[in-house]
Parts: C-alpha cells; sequence; structure tokens
C-alpha cells in the first residue's frame, strides 16, 4: 500500500474539503436557518452586559453546569476497593455515560456492569434485573466483592437496594458470605462528589460491621501504627504517589483508602486485567484501629468523615486539596502531628526548591487575572496557590459548591481566604452557577487566563483567554492526570504548567520586535 493511500485526513481538514462544505450549505433549506446577518447579530448580543444581567437572573434553566451525576462518582470509588465490580442499578445508556466519561478523561477502560433497566423495569421494578445482574456477573466476572449504586430511574420508583439483595441471597444467587456494598445515588440531586462519598461511606460501614470487629484506634502493634489516608474524587492517579512519597520519607505505616490510581494508570501487557490495585478489603475493618484519618477532601467526604468520627471514634484531620507551597506546608505539619514523627529533610530540601522556581517565575505570573472552575476543594487549593504567587483570582464558579464542614460553608471560607489576601479583592465566588454564567463573565470582564478543565475551553475561545486545564474532566489534553498536582512536586508541576501557557501567549501574541529567545 502506498503512502498516499495511507493519508488519512484529520477532521480539521477533511471537513473542509468543497464536497462538504456544499453538503452543509445544502441541508440549510430543510433546516430553516437565521440569515448569517441574524445569527452574528444574536452572537454579539449574547457577548454584551445586557444579556450577562439576564443570564445571572434566570433560574429554571441550567446550561453546562461544572459537575456531573452521583453515580459516576460512586463508580470510580467502588474502583479504589481490591477485586471490586461497581454494579450501577440502572439503564445501559447510563451506565455507558460513566464509564465514557472516566476512560476519556484517564485514557483507560473503566470495568462497570448495569441492571440494563428498561420500560418494563421502571413500572414492575428493577428486582429481576438486579438478582439475575448479580448472577451473571460473579459468573463472568469474579469479582471478590461487588458494589452497587442506583441511578434516576431506581430512585424514582423505589426500589429497594438491601431488600433486593437479600432476595438475592434467599435465591441462592449469592452466599451469605458474600460481600456486596450498595449506596443510593439519585443523579437528580448532588453530583459527582456526593455519589463518590456515598459509595465510600458505603464500602467502609458494610466491611466494618459485617467483620464484627470493635473500634480501637490507636490499638494493635500492626494496625495501630497506621495512617488512614483518603484522597477522595481524585482525577488524578500522579497524586497518590506524591502521596506515597511523602507518606515514605516520614516512614509511616498507612492505608489509603479508595485508591482506584492501579485501575486508572494500569500498564499494557497485551492481556487486559479487570482488576488492578485498590485498597485490599482486609484492610478496611482494621482501618478502624489506626491512629487517625487524613482527609484531603474536606467538602467532598463529608459523610464519611461524620462515619469515621461518629463509629470508629477516630481522629479526623480534613483538608482541602493541598496545593502549593502553604497548602503542603500544612499538609506535611498535619502528617507530623498525627504520627507524632518530625517533617524530613528530603521534603525540607524539596520545599526550599520549589520556592526557588517560584521566584523565578513570579515576574510572569504577579499581578495575573485568573478565573478559576472547579470542585470546592480543588478551588480551596487553586485560590490559595494563586494569591500565594501573587495572581488574581477575579471570577471563581463552583456548580456543586452548595456544601459545608464543620457548619463552614465552601463559599464562606472561599471568601475568607481571598479577604485575607491584597490579591484577593475584585474576587467573586458564584456558588451553583454554571459555565455560560462564566462565559458572560469572561466577556465582559476579562483575564488574563482561565483555569479549569476542559468543559471550560468554549466559553475561554469565546472571551480569547488562554486556559490552563486542571480538574476534572480533562478530555482533549493527554497524561495530564498521570503528574501530581498537590505536594511540593505537584506545586512545580502547576507552577510549569501556568507560567508555560503566559510564556507561550507572549510568543503567540508578539508584535516582532519583542519575540524574545530568553524568557
Amino acid at each position: 500500500m502506498s503512502r498516499d493511500e495511507l493519508n488519512i485526513k484529520d477532521n480539521t481538514s477533511l471537513f473542509k474539503e468543497e464536497r462538504y462544505v456544499q453538503q452543509r450549505e445544502n441541508k440549510k433549506q430543510f433546516e430553516a436557518p437565521c440569515s448569517e446577518q441574524e445569527t452574528a447579530e444574536a452572537l454579539a448580543y449574547s457577548k454584551s452586559a445586557e444579556y450577562m444581567e439576564k443570564n445571572f437572573s434566570r433560574q429554571n434553566v441550567v446550561i453546562n453546569p461544572h459537575k456531573a451525576c452521583q453515580p459516576l462518582g460512586s463508580v470510580m470509588a467502588a474502583l479504589g476497593f481490591e477485586k471490586t465490580l461497581p454494579f450501577v442499578h440502572g439503564s445501559q445508556g447510563c451506565n455507558a455515560y460513566f464509564r465514557s466519561h472516566l476512560s476519556r478523561h484517564f485514557k483507560e477502560p473503566t470495568p462497570s456492569v448495569s441492571t440494563s433497566m428498561t420500560e418494563d423495569a421502571a413500572v414492575f421494578g428493577g428486582m429481576n434485573n438486579l438478582i439475575d445482574g448479580l448472577e451473571n456477573s460473579v459468573a463472568l466476572y469474579k469479582p471478590e466483592m461487588v458494589a452497587i449504586c442506583t441511578t434516576c430511574m431506581a430512585e424514582v420508583i423505589g426500589d429497594d437496594l438491601n431488600s433486593f439483595i437479600g432476595n438475592a441471597r434467599i435465591k441462592g444467587v449469592i452466599s451469605e458470605e458474600y460481600p456486596v456494598a450498595y449506596c443510593n445515588t439519585p443523579s437528580f440531586v448532588g453530583s459527582h462528589i456526593t455519589g463518590y462519598d456515598a459509595m465510600i461511606k458505603g464500602i467502609l460501614s458494610y466491611l466494618y460491621t459485617r467483620s464484627g470487629i470493635e473500634s480501637k484506634p490507636g490499638s494493635g502493634a500492626e494496625s495501630g501504627e497506621k495512617l488512614n489516608v483518603m484522597l477522595g474524587f481524585e482525577p488524578y492517579t500522579g497524586n497518590f504517589a506524591e502521596l506515597r512519597k511523602i507518606l515514605g520519607a516520614f516512614d509511616t505505616k498507612y492505608t489509603i483508602l479508595g485508591d482506584h490510581s492501579g485501575n486508572y494508570d494500569s500498564p499494557a501487557t497485551g492481556e487486559y486485567e479487570y482488576y488492578y490495585g485498590g485498597t485490599k478489603l482486609a484492610d478496611v475493618p482494621q482501618a478502624a484501629n489506626a491512629l487517625a484519618t487524613l482527609s484531603l477532601q474536606k467538602y467532598t467526604l463529608k459523610k464519611t468523615q461524620e462515619y469515621i468520627s461518629g463509629t470508629w471514634h477516630q481522629q479526623l484531620a480534613a483538608l482541602s486539596t493541598p496545593l502549593g507551597i502553604k497548602g503542603t506546608d500544612t499538609l506535611l505539619d498535619t502528617i507530623s502531628e498525627l504520627t507524632g514523627l518530625p517533617i524530613p529533610a528530603i521534603l525540607t530540601e524539596e520545599r526550599g526548591r520549589v520556592v526557588d522556581a517560584l521566584m523565578d517565575s513570579h515576574p510572569y505570573l504577579h499581578g495575573k487575572r485568573v478565573a478559576l472552575v472547579g470542585d470546592p476543594d480543588l478551588l480551596i487549593g487553586l485560590i490559595g496557590f494563586c494569591l500565594e504567587t501573587g495572581m488574581e483570582p477575579v471570577h471563581i464558579i463552583c456548580s456543586n459548591g452548595d456544601v459545608d464542614f464543620n457548619e463552614v460553608k465552601f463559599k464562606d471560607e472561599a471568601e475568607a481566604l481571598l479577604a485575607a489576601s491584597p490579591y484577593g479583592t475584585e474576587a467573586t465566588v458564584h456558588v451553583g452557577k454554571d459555565l455560560w454564567h462564566m462565559r458572560s463573565l469572561l466577556l465582559n470582564d476579562k483575564v488574563d487566563l482561565a483555569i479549569g478543565s476542559s468543559h471550560l475551553k468554549f466559553a475561554a475561545k469565546d472571551a480569547e483567554v488562554p486556559l490552563v486545564r486542571v480538574g476534572f474532566p480533562i478530555f482533549d489534553r493527554h497524561h495530564m492526570h498521570r503528574y501530581p498536582i498537590i505536594g511540593y512536586q505537584g506545586t512545580l508541576n502547576l507552577l510549569s504548567l501556568i507560567v508555560n501557557t503566559i510564556l507561550q501567549q507572549l510568543d503567540d501574541h508578539n508584535s516582532g520586535f519583542n519575540f524574545e529567545l530568553v524568557r
């Protein structure tokens, strides 16, 4: 086959060919389209201050919210445990969405099954679907545990998971001893972080209760020395590796509760495996006897944290995503306090190198106005990072930010953090707003930089603002989830990503004489 025959065009060039241009023009006769002038006028109006006022006054319409639904988070949570199969009680379409969303971000397969509910199950209930699904899943995929979550359909008709699982045991589909954890995750409320929290709590409480162990925090020669760590809904597999490095430097024993990094960073060996790594099921009950639990997403893991404090009676330290120097300092101080161990010299040296890097890049970051979008814990970390580098947060949108921890609301903490710095005086925190709101903000109050997921790219493009992709999901760039953004190394990675975006903009918009060799 010749090279010319293998010259397969990318869609960006293919659909510019005359045959496709003409095809699009011919279709217009069936679409009753607006004229080009009407389209241009509508577009111009959508960028105006008048439209922005109407945009922010809407109450009953949501356009491109920066969040996913609960079961997506529960699927990720289930994959954090050894040989556990996520089991979605709902339609195939729902499960396909969760699987594709996660796989597009991590560029890895997402093993998850569904009860494939259709119209008849919506009318008569999905018990038979669930029982048949359990029987088939255990036989085909041989998991050591199944973790079931619900979707809208199952919740609206009121399916009782506990009863259905009990009936499956009565029918002999699964044995009395076979572990099946579950949680309720209605998609019409909450978000992916709510669903993650529900499944983590469901698994921890289920495995602990069935073990018969009585919680004795800090007891036992082995388990009592351990520190439990929860990273939460974590879209960066690199953050797991970075945390292991930090805990290894402390030379402390630990258990990560919910470690999905193996499933989403698996090797290509020529044979596909369903399960990679994850928290060992036997380690979960023993986690109740650990010294303490450290949570790195306090708003995400609210119910799980309440369970650990209330049922395990365990000391709990809850932080938001530890980004930047100050965030990492807090992380290391917390580990030191919980374990009684000093902060290792190797981490102090690493800190110094990153501080040096921040000083090198500071002239290009100072005074840059930025827009931020993300989940609550990530935004707390990003706000702190921006403020310590001299960047100025201006527009902050958190679609799923109506959350609190210890009776402190996310918005109140974010606003207090901004008010404590001269670089935060222009910022406004918008909770419950979406990316169409952000578009109006970017068009009417310009910033230098937007930081958020791939979904922000359309608003950023309309406003001609460069986008730094941070968070979940990142669909249109590869391998970014493999690089940590927490810890000192993560701070360096985040710094490099942002400052090099700014430097690229300087090159792209040079006027000839300032196309510099050295920056």
